[in-house]
């Protein structure tokens, strides 16, 4: 994909030199797709490989770079701890990536597939996993009705040895290294990234806005109820001097609510609101201990991974554009990203920055006018609150401040001129993007006018 602004670059400021030479060489920026969810079945096999070809033959015959795909945990060590079963992805790699000159970029997905939107199969977390919960239910995401979040492990049992022996953060890092020397031979060649999952969907971030609870934009809720994120609360506020704040914010509202309708997000002199000293205790609390988190699992990707050339590690931010434009930025705060201030991603992109890991964005097709029309849900007392050019932009420049790669993808299934124009100027707004994911292959996406768009959007 050719920048709309590719000559634009010598009056942009290039973090690194290389980073210069790759935005100037004529302004081309890598498209990757993203395979289905369920290109892997539940028996660790490939789906409907016939079809599977034929997608990625036509893919070739468009000039796409590669393919995207999550290489679920739930799948390849279900049977055991520490027993690998990588056969379904060799297969991939070996027989069609490779025939058809694709380069990858593979997902470490420690999270469940089902109940994010778009799902469209069903990978718990392997059993073994899962069955730590009966008797410590708290090893999952709560909220304050008590609801146990399955998808991802909670960031509060990080260094708990509740597996057999292991942590969390030891069964990724063993994961990491069987992937690593299952897939040797293809690192830095036709595997070009490693993105690691920090959260559910695969993105750093608290799973606060649960489809079976949150209807969009709502604010979604604190997830931080588990006996190991409170005790943690409970220690931070001692060692505040301030033990009465050791207990989440009770008056943050619902998933479906609206900041003006709670007391912790609105704005004024409510003495227990997000601007209040207890607020900003909390909240710092909060975000920080999911960029810990973070921090945690991306030194152990960099050490497993290290001395791999031709390989770029990348992590996941959500894109979560709704409530941007309220001063509290509520939703963000629920999600643990932490942006009153609008500083939340810079900690974040630095501490990426630090591993030497890419941040990968999402809603780079959305524009602010498409979401603040008439009847829309974004609309309140007359008042848009969706943002998702200013985020993108935020983030764009949080991530160039740091010396990190950007690479973005569409946060919705597309196929509208519209929304590849406003890809191309978001991955040149600023500097040129170092890839752009495409979400997914389907069979719409390869039928007629569809495709011509797609590929005249690739090749543009």
């Amino acid at each position: 994909m050719w920048g709309l602004n590719a000559f634009r670059v010598a009056g942009a400021l290039c973090v690194t030199l290389w980073v210069c030479i790759q935005q100037t060489y004529a302004g081309y920026v890598p498209v990757y797709v993203m395979l289905p969810l369920n290109t892997v079945s539940n028996n660790n096999t490939l789906n409907d490989p016939g079809t599977l070809a034929s997608s990625l033959q036509q893919l070739q015959s468009g000039r796409v770079d590669g393919i995207m795909i999550d290489v679920w945990w739930g799948l390849v060590e279900q049977d055991a701890p520490k027993h690998y079963n990588w056969s379904a992805y060799i297969d991939l790699v070996s027989n069609y990536a490779v025939k058809y000159n694709l380069k990858m970029k593979m997902i470490m997905s420690f999270h469940m597939c089902g109940g994010n939107v778009g799902d469209q199969c069903n990978i718990p977390l392997p059993s073994w996993v899962r069955s730590v919960a009966q008797h410590t239910p708290d090893i999952f995401y709560t909220d304050i009705q008590m609801h146990r979040d399955q998808e991802y492990l909670s960031l509060g049992v990080d260094d708990q040895a509740l597996f057999g022996g292991r942590t969390p953060v030891q069964m990724y890092a063993d994961y990491m290294s069987s992937f690593r020397s299952t897939f040797s031979q293809y690192l830095g060649s036709t595997i070009t990234e490693v993105q690691v999952g920090l959260g559910p969907a695969g993105e750093m971030r608290y799973p606060s806005y649960q489809l079976q609870y949150w209807s969009f934009p709502g604010v979604g809720e604190f997830q931080c109820y588990d006996k190991f994120l409170l005790k943690d609360l409970q220690n931070a506020a001692q060692n505040a001097s301030h033990p009465e704040w050791g207990q989440p914010p009770n008056n943050a509202g619902t998933y479906n609510s609206q900041p003006a309708e709670t007391g912790f997000f609105a704005t004024g002199t409510n003495n227990n609101n997000f601007q209040s000293p207890y607020g900003q205790f909390f909240l710092n609390w909060y975000s920080q201990k999911l960029i810990s988190h973070g921090d945690k699992i991306l030194a152990q990707a960099a050490s497993v991974f290290k001395g791999i050339n031709n390989l770029q590690l990348a992590a996941k931010v959500a894109g979560i554009h709704w409530q941007y434009l309220d001063p509290s930025h509520a939703a963000e705060l629920t999600a643990g990203y932490m942006n009153i201030n609008q500083q939340a991603y810079t900690p974040i992109a630095q501490m990426f920055a630090k591993h030497g890991v890419g941040l990968d964005f999402t809603c780079l097709e959305m524009r602010d006018s498409e979401q603040c029309g008439g009847g829309s849900s974004c609309v309140y007392n007359g008042k848009c609150t969706c943002a998702p050019e200013e985020l993108v932009g935020q983030v764009l420049q949080a991530a160039q401040s740091a010396g990190v790669d950007f690479s973005g993808e569409n946060a919705l299934q597309r196929y509208d001129n519209t929304a590849y124009t406003t890809i191309e100027y978001e991955s040149d707004r600023y500097y040129f993007i170092s890839s752009f994911s495409y979400l997914r292959l389907t069979g719409d996406l390869l039928q007629g006018g569809n495709w011509n768009t797609f590929t005249q959007f690739v090749q543009n």
